[in-house]
């Protein structure tokens, strides 16, 4: 296990057309690959339905096809949304194994745990299940991912101490938040003396693009140090932190991290409270905290671009004179489902990790744009 401290995401890779998740460019991808290798990092994560279903299989063109197996760390996922029985958990795993390329798997996990999902990861057996595979050899690390509050994640760990380690969404923005509770699952997860690995650390780039205000206090600290620098080095300085995942989508975002992260420096007492200054500033600007992960987009019966309006959204509230948000929406409309085409079906909300009112949230887009 490499010490140092940056996992690669591979849930939003460089893409050849920004409208289609799938659309995945393997040239950047491979270059991306070999430069993190290259800077002594070693750590990757993928999933089952990452990229429309096509990162596993990324990685194995760019990643296990063309490095020692023993040169790299691969981490990926079940999910609950596709397990219906249980032979599908050995169907889905083999199929893992084929289309990454891998004998077995550095870590395992059981995706995104909250209470529904953990119901039908008990009903079907999956944490005894997934024991058994470490047992095989198939998986040497298990755990599981986790987005719901502190008190039910108390209740997986104490029920299962047998699972190695969580992944938590993590950063300064939600680490005191009532709905997302990072800063309280951490707690718990430290308490029960399980690592974490932080997802999310950059909330979908949201602590990326920050109010200029936020900008100018970072700026004035270290005029050398990135926007995404610190939030990365938020989650990366909490001791029961063992790793934290990056969704680096281009060679910039790559270089920029492994810079900083290749002789990683916590952060000081005075960075921490700029920190929690900014996220209180960012606190009164962002209406809907969509992180962009697009679970909800999969099977939407209207085709929605659902992230990609609350981006549009987000920044039309900052800006109401911007027209560059109307101009954008109008042309995602072309290719994708309006707003207002939302049937209030529900399925994106049983998927979100955010637990986001998704239906009323499309109704205030639908509103702010189809005027």
């Amino acid at each position: 296990m490499s010490s140092k401290k940056l996992g690669f995401g591979l849930m939003r890779l460089p893409l050849l057309n920004q409208d289609d998740q799938g659309s995945i460019d393997m040239e950047q991808m491979k270059q991306m690959v070999d430069y993190f290798l290259e800077q002594g990092f070693t750590y990757f994560d993928t999933a089952w339905m990452y990229c429309a279903f096509k990162s596993e299989t990324a990685i194995r063109e760019a990643l296990v096809e063309r490095h020692p197996r023993d040169s790299f760390t691969l981490t990926t996922k079940l999910h609950a949304s596709f397990l219906k029985t249980k032979e599908d958990r050995d169907r889905i795993f083999e199929e893992q194994r084929q289309k990454t390329g891998v004998e077995y798997f550095d870590y395992y996990l059981l995706h995104d745990v909250r209470e529904e999902h953990y119901k039908i990861y008990t009903e079907l057996d999956c944490f005894q299940w997934l024991s058994e595979k470490k047992a095989q050899g198939l998986v040497k690390h298990m755990g599981f991912s986790y987005h719901d509050d502190a008190e039910l994640l108390d209740r997986v760990l104490t029920e299962h101490p047998e699972m190695e380690f969580v992944q938590l969404q993590l950063n300064y923005l939600d680490w005191n938040s009532s709905s997302v509770q990072s800063g309280k699952c951490y707690e718990v997860a430290k308490k029960h003396g399980v690592p974490v690995i932080v997802m999310e650390p950059v909330k979908g780039g949201t602590l990326a693009n920050v109010p200029e205000t936020v900008e100018q206090l970072f700026k004035n600290e270290k005029p050398d140090m990135s926007i995404p620098s610190w939030a990365i080095r938020f989650a990366a300085s909490l001791d029961n932190v063992m790793m934290v995942l990056s969704g680096m989508s281009n060679m910039e975002q790559m270089k920029d991290n492994t810079a900083y992260m290749k002789e990683f420096q916590p952060l000081s007492e005075r960075e921490h409270e700029l920190v929690m200054q900014a996220a209180d500033i960012i606190e009164g600007r962002i209406t809907i905290p969509c992180t962009g992960c697009a679970y909800c987009v999969d099977g939407c019966p209207g085709s929605i671009a659902i992230p990609k309006y609350f981006t549009l959204y987000n920044t039309k509230k900052q800006d109401q004179d911007s027209m560059l948000a109307d101009e954008e929406y109008a042309r995602l409309t072309e290719t994708f489902g309006k707003a207002s085409d939302c049937v209030a079906c529900g399925q994106c909300e049983e998927v979100c990790p955010q637990h986001l009112p998704i239906v009323e949230n499309l109704k205030k887009v639908a509103a702010q744009f189809e005027k």
